[in-house]
């Protein structure tokens, strides 16, 4: 699993903040927390629990309370916050940091933003951000594509024909995330978040051909930048000793990171169309998110039969 971090520069890119602090050098800055924190307990004076490694977030209230004190009142308040090793403190809603409160963050090396945007929205988008920046990711050999609006994660030996799947599902009008490797990342607990590694995006390998850009082929219109991972086909040589599930009465999973993606093990055997399958795959999960389950249907139907013909 890999570690991940957030350096300051690109989150005064992303988040389009002013910098309030510029002879503070942002090299080598970074986050690694994606949860914010707003200091109204600290600034008070109370720093029990103090999330002092979260980006720290000084809105209107905050800021209006410090203003009701005394500058010696004030500026002691904002040192014993600022002295804690914060890595960064962005004021909301059009506030411009004082002059002392900039003073003290260039003595303790702390740097200091401003945004115009207001508290609450803003701190939706940061939280939101920087859960996608820093959530754990792993790496794993296959293709995602989305289907339908389903991100389907297809997975299965080296040379199996992931590729000339995928390919065949983009001349359907079906859109390539990435081939060969998949990145994952757990942004919630029930969400699962794929993504194309930047050096092989928009590729496809292609055995006895080599490698096709997709996007330049097909048109943007074929590839996605990232979508969510909502089930997983593995493609496997046909067993004949083997017993595969004909009706779908029960769900079987693919864990990734803690959370459990819905799969299907698909039997490879000359003639089927696997671009076909895997598009009625697509469709037949999101019907069973919408409440309907064709083999459960079956099933109620089976037991009607049966419970009629023993009257």
């Amino acid at each position: 699993m890999k570690e991940k971090i957030v350096t300051l520069t690109n989150l005064m890119e992303q988040m389009k903040l002013k910098y309030c602090t510029p002879e503070i050098d942002l090299e080598d800055r970074f986050i690694t927390i994606p949860e914010i924190n707003r200091p109204a307990l600290q600034l008070a004076g109370y720093f029990e629990h103090f999330m002092n490694r979260r980006v720290q977030i000084i809105g209107y209230v905050e800021y209006t309370y410090l203003m009701q004190k005394t500058e010696e009142e004030r500026t002691r308040a904002y040192e014993d916050f600022i002295s804690k090793d914060v890595p960064c403190v962005v004021f909301t809603t059009q506030i411009e940091p004082d002059p002392e409160l900039l003073d003290l963050a260039r003595k303790y090396q702390v740097p200091t933003f401003s945004t115009e945007r207001q508290t609450s929205p803003f701190t939706a988008e940061i939280t939101r951000w920087l859960n996608v920046q820093l959530a754990p990711s792993i790496s794993i050999h296959g293709v995602l594509i989305d289907v339908y609006g389903e991100g389907i994660l297809i997975m299965g030996e080296s040379g199996i024909g992931k590729s000339e799947t995928a390919l065949e599902l983009v001349k359907r009008g079906h859109r390539l995330v990435s081939d060969d490797v998949v990145e994952i990342s757990r942004v919630s607990d029930i969400t699962l978040v794929g993504t194309a590694p930047d050096i092989t995006r928009h590729f496809i390998e292609l055995r006895g051909i080599g490698i096709i850009d997709v996007k330049t082929l097909f048109g943007v219109q074929s590839v996605e930048k990232t979508h969510s991972i909502d089930l997983v086909i593995k493609l496997e040589e046909y067993n004949p000793d083997k017993e595969y599930d004909r009706l779908g009465m029960e769900e079987e999973y693919t864990e990734f990171l803690g959370n459990k993606i819905t799969s299907h093990a698909l039997p490879i055997r000359p003639g089927r169309n696997l671009a076909i399958i895997v598009e009625t795959a697509a469709i037949n999960h999101r019907q069973k998110k919408m409440g309907y389950n064709a083999a459960h249907e079956l099933y109620r139907r089976v037991q009607e039969s049966l419970a009629q013909k023993r009257r």
